[in-house]
């Protein structure tokens, strides 16, 4: 039995919630009670979340025990500081725990903590440069959805709790699990640690169901030439009024956009494999290496192996 303890600071974001139904369902897949949780909270009782659920909560004392500790976070971390000694009580249950994870804004309660001092850590983005402000020791990485160092863990904000929940599971059962419990639970996609926090589907924000079908279509089809009749098609409109439609939607032209589908897939494959350049070029639709790092230095202003040199550094 691994025993999970969530250390709860009141008023700490409802969406920490949302992993306890990762390894709910690993418990499922797994056919045994692999996973066993338990809240936490100073003093115990009953905590309040920030949607105004309040929940029963165990007493954190320094004797308190699990194998993972995940620390929520709060909406607003510099407005709503935690007492001191939840930092102090953090530190002594994570010595005595297989590894320790910040949720969310959480990771300012680790790094209180003195848990993240020359460590690498996430958080969400909107906090991230208050955080490496407050803490200069931390190697506060803005742009990654998850980072694992050591026995700690961090996440970025929101949804990627839940990536990181699924990368414990992955961790303690396998690869075949984690993806049983992500189709469990319909994620559309299980994101790997070190993906962007940033989505450019999110980013073009389309408005209308034809034009969010057409780049669905586009990105389950990047190696494809992705002409706009093509496109246009999958929306059910002519190329004309696609166009039209699409631009003032998204703002972009549908070349642009594609490619910046193109680029996000391509260096996602380049972070999280070893294929060759020429391989990653083919599958994202590029025409070649050369065509490939020439849309990386328009798009990144850096080369494809500047972000994978960086990317095995961090691994």
């Amino acid at each position: 039995m691994h025993r999970i303890g969530y250390v709860l600071p009141q008023d700490f974001q409802v969406m920490t919630f949302s992993t306890q139904a990762v390894f709910e369902f690993a418990n499922l897949v797994a056919r045994q009670p692999f996973y066993e949780m338990e809240n936490y909270a100073l003093g115990g009782g009953t905590v309040r979340a920030s949607a105004g659920l309040s929940v029963e909560a165990r007493p954190l004392t320094a004797r308190s025990r699990a194998d993972t500790w995940l620390v929520a976070g709060v909406v607003a971390p510099l407005h709503m500081p935690v007492p001191r000694e939840l930092p102090r009580l953090v530190s002594k249950v994570a010595a005595r725990a297989r590894r320790v994870g910040g949720l969310c804004t959480g990771v300012f309660v680790l790094a209180d903590a003195g848990l993240l001092e020359g460590r690498r850590a996430t958080t969400h983005w909107a906090w991230a440069d208050a955080l490496r402000r407050r803490h200069p020791g931390v190697q506060v990485e803005a742009d990654r959805i998850y980072i694992t160092d050591g026995p700690v863990w961090t996440s970025a904000g929101m949804t990627a709790e839940l990536d990181l929940a699924l990368g414990m599971v992955e961790k303690d059962l396998g690869p075949e699990v984690a993806r049983s419990v992500a189709h469990g639970l319909v994620m559309h996609q299980r994101r790997a640690g070190g993906q962007s926090q940033h989505s450019e589907m999110l980013r073009l924000g389309p408005k209308s169901d034809r034009i969010q079908q057409a780049l669905e279509h586009a990105r389950c089809n990047l190696a494809r030439p992705l002409s706009v009749e093509e496109l246009a098609n999958a929306a059910h409109l002519s190329p004309r009024q696609f166009s039209r439609v699409f631009t003032a939607e998204t703002g972009q032209s549908p070349a642009k956009a594609v490619e910046g589908l193109r680029l996000e897939a391509a260096r996602l494959m380049i972070e999280a494999s070893r294929h060759p350049l020429e391989v990653v070029a083919q599958e994202t639709g590029f025409r070649d290496r050369r065509h490939l790092r020439e849309a990386f230095l328009r798009g990144f202003g850096v080369p494809p192996q500047a972000v994978r040199r960086e990317a095995r550094m961090v691994q």
